[in-house]
């Protein structure tokens, strides 16, 4: 799959960053997970924190916090 220069995945956000996501990349078990979260395309979504390093996210779509596990956030792409 070709990457558009503008979008990114989800993990490469800064905290405080928005962005609207683009499209979910992986498997239907991945895609119904993210979208059963509110993660679905044209959505809006924030990172709030970094949790650790290499650790899960907290994000905020349509008014929810969640904390989102890197593997997850990697499939979830982007634009600023």
């Amino acid at each position: 799959m070709m990457q558009d220069m503008n979008h990114m995945p989800l993990e490469k956000l800064s905290p405080n960053q928005i962005g609207e996501i683009v499209s979910i990349i992986g498997g239907r078990i991945a895609a119904k997970r993210l979208a059963d979260l509110g993660l679905v395309p044209g959505a809006q979504i924030k990172i709030l924190r970094r949790i650790l390093l290499r650790g899960p996210l907290e994000i905020e779509v349509k008014g929810s916090r969640l904390i989102l596990g890197r593997g997850l956030a990697a499939k979830v792409l982007v634009k600023k």
